[in-house]
């Protein structure tokens, strides 16, 4: 059977598994050397270092930013813009990454490699974040620590839906993304800003279209947002919130009136790992107070 390939498709994730030299039948996750992990992916790094096993992992992706340590590693370019080439030099035993990585024609050049590959989900759903942390927790033997992150998370999100169940308000948000002044996009629905927004009791300023689409003067001041949700590397992008106030349209909005913007690090707001729950709690406690629940700590 050398050279040929199984693919299993579960509920916890796709596995690409090299077969060269395996007996009939479908090779377990178990079974696969985890020595070198390369992941791809903030949040697919972010679970193996939670998991206690950061020390396996010899490279990223430049989306890795957390914890410090992942951020130090050797990096196999950005998630979405990958070259098979890039991941594969750094001699990986094993690559985890999400849906979310592409392109398609590099995926497949990994998938085709003969190192073992798995796929987890990238929906931007609590659903989903439990998924990914049990997929990896599988994958490298780590289950109880792994159901361990996911209660951690159910309590966090169950605090803060407690805590918001009532929300005083529901203020209107735009969430931007900014890569400098020549990238700036806004949030509509189905992606990861618009779910954090709901989750944390507010409302999505902007509506009508999914994913993202460039800001403009005339639909911010429709839009009417009360706050600005910007994450901080792209607020630092646009020159801090000075910048932010002369991009086209925001000065105008109740939010550029009373200057009122939300920064909050990237990975922890977007991210839907094993933070989520706290990253909730802490942006319904930055959208209207919350005194009954404490400042989470991230």
């Amino acid at each position: 059977m050398t050279g040929r390939r199984r693919w299993v498709l579960g509920s916890l994730g796709l596995w690409v598994l090299g077969m060269a030299g395996a007996q009939a039948g479908l090779a377990a996750p178990s079974a696969v050397d985890t020595s070198r992990i390369v992941t791809i992916g903030g949040t697919v790094t972010e679970i193996v270092f939670a998991l206690g096993l950061g020390e396996r992992v010899v490279g990223t992706d430049t989306s890795s930013t957390y914890p410090a340590a992942a951020a130090q590693l050797p990096k196999a370019g950005y998630q979405r813009t990958l070259a098979a080439e890039g991941v594969l030099s750094l001699r990986p035993s094993l690559i985890l990454a999400t849906t979310e990585a592409g392109p398609p024609a590099a995926i497949a050049q990994l998938k085709g490699s003969g190192v073992p590959f798995m796929l987890l989900p990238g929906e931007p759903t609590p659903e989903a974040a439990e998924a990914r942390i049990r997929g990896i927790a599988r994958a490298l033997g780590r289950e109880k620590q792994g159901d361990a992150l996911v209660q951690a998370l159910r309590r966090d999100l169950d605090t803060a839906r407690t805590a918001l169940r009532r929300p005083p308000t529901r203020p209107k948000v735009l969430f931007l993304y900014a890569r400098g002044n020549n990238t700036l996009l806004v949030a509509g629905q189905g992606n990861a800003a618009d779910t954090m927004i709901r989750l944390a009791g507010a409302t999505n300023a902007i509506s009508g279209f999914e994913g993202y689409k460039p800001l403009t003067a005339e639909a911010a001041v429709a839009a009417a947002p009360e706050v600005i949700l910007v994450p901080e590397a792209g607020l630092a992008s646009i020159g801090g919130s000075e910048g932010l106030w002369q991009l086209p349209g925001l000065a105008l909005t109740p939010a550029g009136r009373t200057r009122r913007v939300v920064t909050m690090d990237d990975l922890y707001l977007l991210g839907f790992g094993p933070r989520l729950g706290r990253a909730v709690r802490e942006l319904g406690e930055r959208l209207h107070p919350l005194p009954s629940v404490p400042r989470a700590s991230r």
